[in-house]
């Protein structure tokens, strides 16, 4: 508990932190107003900057290049001046020494070798310079050692391009001359009298073989930093691709995920519950309508908005803490923004129970609209069960698996059982065996609907007579409706007993002649008491067609609801239904109720037929385009079965009827024909004029209908049982329908088949107006 009361302090501190909450959040506000516009400069000039990057990169280098290229032209110069200095002096020091040998010509000889091997000790000279004396004709006197084959020679013959060497000495400085093809610089200095020279000689090639291994080597290595840079450039962009990459994956599973939440309506909650903190997604704002921050919520902040009523989030946080429970699902109001209560269901689990830093995560469910939706779903339903409760009649609906669904007291009380023994789910088989047994119970006749169905006259406890008519659900329940008709019975008995009577009547006139006006008047009374027992029993079944006729009507208000809210419930408009049980289940009170409602329609036609209550207007009817409409409305059953409808009607058909009425009959007629006929069948529809009427004839080849079936069809609630029509939907009440609406419209109706081979139906209707005043 000392967590809790930690929570609950710091729930009762967040008041009196507020002030100083809000001068915190004034100061980083200005921190953040002052650093925001810089960080927004530098996110705006960081693309700028990246595709800089080689541009400074590829500067750098010729830089660098233009650097190392002056370099390498500064220190060829150097060289190529040294190596002129060099042989400057050299040939100057040569002169000098041999000048002061002595002036006789044998002293001068010997002083010849004796100098140049002097100036081959100078350390600045290499084994490539050629030193050389000469005489006063420029033959060559005296030689370094690895020239020998100078000796002897002119140097005007082997020198090319030295005659200014040769003219001014010292005065023409160091210049380049031909040698044996090759390129040298040359240096000579002569004597005052010109009796003799000397001469200093170096290859250019020997002069810049250091220079160019310095050139080989900067170009290597400017190769190889120029190589190391553009691997690196390479290798920056790739990891800088891969981290926009990234980033655009994170960003885009970040607004995916953002998506979700808020298009599912629900919100991230991360609880850290030893820090008593808590971390709300954007999403979670946005459903409560408050102003979405970064910093984590306390517990405090939390609770104040939960409704007192739906729990206490430090209770539930100290069953966690308390290792009581590790998950969370619960379902309670939160106050928006606007002060109003939001229903929200929070579900969440311990990360890690072991740790001990307990940790949830899980997400808030807005189920605002769901609840509204199950509220009205339960008015609805009930809505339905007061109506059902209301009707005069007894109702009991039962599962495919024969579990009771819904009854009301009227059903209780005929099978002598109270309203807790009919629990809803309850087996038919344990209903039956408690319920009080009928006295007595005799089937009538199959109803022969699309599912199958049968109608019983039963003989309850007390007396009384029911008719129960038992229906075929879609789904494969029964609903059953049962009519208190004990006054039909009695009448019926009445009448049993008055034809009893007349028959003993006529068979004592036969034998008391006599007494024969005594008779006559006795019967003559009983036939007007059973004349009007009959009138009365037509009455009753006047009233009986009345009543189905209110009661489909009233049936048909809250199917509709039920309809409408299914349809709602099974598309989700107002959100998911939170399982796919519930869908289903949504989807199969849909279909249940538009079945339920056809039936219905089907018995408040009939039953306003009946009585006498469903008016034609009869007016002049192009048939051509009717029968198009009626096509369209089948088109789709027939093209699930392959089958073919072939119409040929002539425009200029006309006839003498209620458009509506017809409209329906053929609509009835063909959906039987597609109903019966088999895959890939034929349905053929043709229409003329005979005898000043219009004949209107639908065949098809289908099952066909047995012999002694066909004076059957045509009365409510008949259908042929054969094997094709186990598999068919249907009521028994589309050719009673359309058979009443031909006769309304002063026509008639008539069904030749063969069992096996198909089924013609011709519908005669007036053609004119003065035949259908004659035909009255």
């Amino acid at each position: 508990m000392g967590k809790a009361d930690a929570w609950r302090a710091d729930g009762k501190r967040t008041h009196a932190r507020a002030s100083a909450a809000k001068h915190r959040s004034a100061l980083a506000g200005t921190a953040r107003s002052l650093a925001h516009p810089a960080y927004q400069r530098l996110l705006a000039a960081e693309p700028i900057l990246r595709r800089s990057i080689p541009s400074l990169i590829v500067v750098f280098l010729i830089v660098v290049a233009a650097t190392r290229v002056l370099s390498l032209m500064t220190s060829q110069d150097e060289v190529e001046r040294n190596a002129r200095t060099i042989l400057a002096l050299t040939a100057a020091d040569i002169i000098r020494g041999y000048e002061h040998a002595g002036d006789t010509p044998e002293a001068r000889q010997a002083a010849s070798s004796s100098t140049l091997n002097y100036a081959r000790g100078f350390s600045s000279l290499s084994n490539h310079h050629v030193l050389a004396l000469t005489d006063a004709k420029f033959k060559v006197t005296a030689v370094s050692p690895d020239q020998t084959g100078l000796l002897d020679r002119s140097l005007e013959q082997v020198i090319i391009g030295g005659q200014p060497l040769f003219l001014f000495g010292e005065r023409a400085g160091v210049l380049t001359v031909s040698m044996n093809g090759e390129e040298w610089y040359a240096a000579m200095s002569l004597m005052p009298d010109r009796s003799a020279g000397a001469i200093s000689m170096i290859s250019h090639e020997a002069v810049f073989a250091e220079w160019r291994k310095t050139v080989s080597l900067n170009v290597t290595l400017y190769v190889l930093t120029a190589g190391v840079m553009i691997v690196i450039l390479y290798a920056y962009f790739g990891q800088a691709s891969r981290a926009r990459s990234a980033d655009r994956i994170y960003l885009e599973a970040h607004q995916r995920i953002d998506l979700a939440l808020v298009r599912g309506r629900c919100g991230l909650w991360d609880w850290d519950l030893h820090r008593g903190r808590m971390y709300w997604s954007r999403s979670m704002y946005d459903m409560l309508g408050y102003e979405a921050f970064d910093s984590m919520l306390s517990f405090g902040d939390v609770a104040e908005i939960i409704h007192p009523d739906d729990g206490d989030l430090f209770a539930l946080a100290n069953r966690i803490v308390s290792k009581q429970t590790d998950q969370i699902d619960h379902i309670f109001r939160m106050r928006n923004a606007e002060g109003q209560w939001v229903w929200m269901r929070a579900r969440a689990t311990v990360v890690d129970p072991d740790a001990d830093e307990i940790h949830l995560i899980g997400i808030a469910v807005d189920v605002t609209e769901q609840r509204t939706l199950a509220q009205q779903s339960e008015a609805a339903d009930q809505r339905l069960r007061t109506a059902i409760e209301s009707i005069s009649e007894s109702f009991v609906l039962w599962d495919a698996d024969n579990r009771l669904v819904m009854c009301n007291s009227k059903f209780a009380g005929d099978v002598g059982l109270s309203l807790d023994d009919l629990a809803e789910g309850t087996e038919r088989r344990a209903i039956e065996q408690r319920m009080t047994k009928f006295v007595s119970e005799r089937r009538l006749a199959n109803s022969n609907g699309p599912f199958g169905g049968a109608t019983y006259e039963r003989q309850v406890a007390d007396g009384r007579w029911l008719q129960v008519n038992e229906l075929r659900t879609r789904d494969g329940g029964i609903v059953s409706v049962g009519s208190d008709i004990t006054q039909l019975k009695q009448h019926q008995e009445r009448l049993t007993e008055s034809e009893r009577r007349q028959m003993a009547t006529i068979h004592d006139l036969s034998l008391a002649r006599r007494a024969e006006e005594e008779r006559v008047a006795e019967l003559a009374d009983l036939n007007t008491k059973y004349m009007h027992e009959t009138e009365r029993a037509e009455a009753a079944n006047r009233a009986k067609s009345e009543f189905l006729a209110n009661m489909s009507h009233e049936l048909r208000t809250p199917l509709n609801a039920i309809i409408g809210f299914s349809e709602l419930m099974a598309s989700g408009f107002f959100g998911p239904l939170g399982s796919e049980r519930y869908a289903e289940y949504a989807r199969d009170i849909n279909s249940s109720g538009t079945y339920l409602l056809g039936v219905i329609n089907d018995i408040l036609d009939m039953s306003k037929i009946e009585a006498g209550h469903f008016t034609v207007d009869r007016e002049e009817v192009d048939l051509a385009p009717l029968i198009t409409e009626a096509v369209k409305v089948v088109a789709l059953q027939a093209q699930a079965k392959a089958i073919t409808i072939d119409t040929k009607i002539a425009d200029t058909l006309t006839a003498f009827a209620d458009k509506r009425a017809v409209k329906q009959i053929a609509i009835n007629l063909l959906s039987n024909a597609v109903k019966f006929t088999g895959q890939g069948g034929r349905i053929s529809v043709r229409a003329r004029h005979a005898a000043g009427a219009l004949m209107l004839t639908i065949e098809d080849n289908g099952c066909g209908i047995p012999k002694d079936a066909l004076s059957k069809l045509g009365r409510p609630f008949e259908q042929v049982q054969n094997q094709m029509s186990k598999n068919h939907t249907g009521s028994g009440l589309g050719l009673a329908i359309s058979r009443s609406l031909a006769e309304l419209n002063g026509g008639s109706l008539k069904i030749r088949s063969v069992e096996g081979s198909g089924t013609v139906v011709s519908v005669r209707l007036p053609a004119q107006q003065h035949s259908q005043l004659r035909a009255a």
